[in-house]
């Protein structure tokens, strides 16, 4: 089943299923790749809300999501990961260093909008 990818204003909204298989999540990577590019967007968040556990290929499947995001030119946060999927997470050894995360969608976008307004400062 493929992840539901939504655009508002100039960021993609990436909603993961529970039931999604690896091939299904590779696809998300090509489609986040191309959506990037096409609508010139400026950040991507991944919701993971529906998630109740993350494997270790999800895991690193986001990770490489989140860095061709920002070689892309855009921002990337991973958001709504469950506190029983994060101690899992933490217990195996998984993480998602150098990926942003947040509570949830509302969240999510307000890490966009700091990231931007400090890339703003910084370029001015």
């Amino acid at each position: 089943m493929r992840a539901s990818i939504l655009k508002q204003n100039k960021v993609l909204i990436a909603s993961i299923r529970e039931s999604m298989s690896d091939s299904d999540l590779m696809q998300l990577r090509e489609d986040l790749a191309s959506g990037v590019r096409r609508h010139r967007s400026t950040g991507v968040l991944i919701d993971v809300a529906s998630l109740d556990v993350m494997d270790s290929f999800a895991v690193r499947t986001l990770r490489g999501i989140a860095q061709m995001v920002k070689l892309l030119g855009a921002q990337c946060v991973v958001v709504g990961i469950q506190p029983d999927v994060a101690f899992s997470m933490v217990q195996l050894g998984l993480t998602l260093e150098g990926t942003a995360t947040a509570l949830d969608l509302e969240d999510g976008f307000s890490v966009l909008e700091t990231r931007d307004g400090q890339r703003a400062v910084d370029d001015g």
